[in-house]
């Protein structure tokens, strides 16, 4: 079967959207021409509809998704929900909402705290960045050109935390001249 796409991300509402596209930039970003990492970007509740969720996992099984990002507020059941679903890597994205008193903490713990047998590798609050990120790691164990596009960005961030020092130290050094 052709690998129709790699990633699968879902949200639990259209309010996520925006915080879910991190994911979907990183992602975009590490598309490389000989890559086969391309994504499907769906929008599915865990509570209201869960038998859809299911169907899309199950789809996305099919269609050879190798990694399944999960975004979403407040209960944030999705990411578990979708990991009863399958046995492919869930990473969760806790995410804030207007309509949390917690600001993201509940969404946060509703993610991370799975039973056992049943794991979902879970980022920081509203980081759909690194979510995505992960699953690029997890995808580059099997692909050299994923694996070296990871490398040159994980470069380019080291390149720049150089050059913000070597920006800074001038800076001191011209402050301890006057």
């Amino acid at each position: 079967m052709k690998t129709l796409f790699d990633v699968l991300i879902i949200m639990g509402s259209g309010s996520d959207e925006k915080k879910m596209s991190l994911a979907k930039e990183v992602l975009d970003k590490c598309n490389v021409p000989s890559s086969s990492t391309i994504f499907e970007y769906r929008i599915s509740s865990a509570h209201r509809t869960p038998d859809r969720t299911r169907e899309i996992v199950w789809k996305a099984e099919e269609a050879g998704c190798k990694v399944i990002i999960c975004g979403a507020g407040m209960a944030a059941h999705l990411a578990g929900a979708v990991a009863s679903a399958t046995i492919l890597p869930v990473i969760g994205v806790p995410l804030t909402s207007d309509a949390s008193p917690l600001f993201g903490i509940d969404a946060l713990l509703s993610t991370v705290q799975m039973p056992p047998g049943i794991p979902v590798a879970t980022v920081a609050i509203d980081r759909a960045d690194n979510a995505a990120w992960l699953a690029v790691q997890i995808l580059a164990l099997s692909d050299s050109i994923l694996k070296n596009k990871l490398l040159k960005v994980r470069k380019e961030m080291a390149d720049k935390v150089e050059k913000a020092d070597d920006k800074l130290q001038q800076k001191l050094a011209d402050g301890r001249e006057e």
